[in-house]
């Protein structure tokens, strides 16, 4: 500008050409508030028709929706008084600590580490289970929940599925074990273990991380019918024993696989 000041395209355009230079991208993808998604488009259209970025490079813009505040109203970084990032993982950590130390009896130490793991959890899963253009309202209590579609929801299960492997005390499952029969619940969690693949994909050609989310509550839910219907470690036919064995194994594999994506990991104990 004639004061000397810049632009927010002229910042744009030049950290695109800075790209460029470092990256030499196919794709850049801007995940930004969706209300910019006309401002974004012409900058793409004046990077393309001014060579700073090839034609064969994709430009897509991702709209995401804002982040409200139980009034309903969105957070404004400009106005300030909003919590900083740093702020808001001790704050959800510690709130989970407080739940874990207040339902269990366990070490300060490990459950403040695992406290750390499973907040980091609800926060990632609480932001990412929305679909990103809607708007969605912040809420603590829900998003740290052990119950219903979060993040503490499904470190549990898996937490629980390591145990019942633990106790079962055999080094690894055997795959072949696994048959075709069994029961409704069973084959309920057999049919949502093999929706993985196309879910994940669809997900990645999507942009679209909240479907990984649905699809990994599903499958969670479906293990816990079939645990409360099946007795695993009492059951007395060793082949239908080692068949559900090989089962959950397969089970904790993919809801491992599926919050590495969404970028949090689970903790052994909770």
């Amino acid at each position: 500008k004639s004061d000397g000041g810049t632009l927010y395209n002229t910042t744009d355009l030049a950290t695109m050409v800075e790209r460029m230079e470092l990256f030499n991208p196919d794709e850049i993808l801007y995940v930004v508030d969706k209300r910019q998604e006309l401002y974004f488009e012409t900058v793409f259209r004046c990077a393309k028709k001014t060579a700073l970025v090839p034609e064969k490079t994709k430009l897509t813009f991702l709209g995401f929706g804002t982040m409200n505040g139980k009034d309903g109203k969105p957070f404004k970084t400009r106005d300030g008084g909003v919590m900083r990032l740093e702020s808001l993982i001790q704050n959800i950590s510690n709130a989970v600590l407080d739940k874990m130390l207040e339902n269990r009896e366990t070490e300060r130490e490990e459950a403040e580490k695992t406290a750390k793991t499973v907040g980091l959890a609800a926060l990632k899963y609480g932001d990412l289970s929305n679909q990103a253009s809607k708007d969605y309202i912040f809420d603590m209590d829900r998003f740290i929940s052990f119950e219903g579609n979060t993040g503490p929801y499904l470190l549990y299960t898996i937490v629980r599925i390591k145990s019942i492997l633990q106790k079962y005390n055999k080094a690894g499952a055997d795959m072949s074990a696994l048959q075709p029969d069994g029961t409704p619940s069973e084959t309920a969690l057999k049919l949502e273990a093999a929706r993985f693949n196309e879910v994940a994909e669809a997900a990645g050609n999507e942009y679209a991380p909240h479907k990984i989310c649905q699809y990994l509550y599903g499958l969670a839910n479906a293990f816990n019918t079939f645990y409360h219907e099946n007795k695993i470690l009492a059951e007395q036919d060793k082949s239908k024993q080692e068949s559900w064995i090989a089962l959950i194994s397969l089970v904790k594999g993919i809801l491992e696989t599926g919050i590495y994506l969404l970028g949090f990991e689970a903790p052994e104990r909770m």
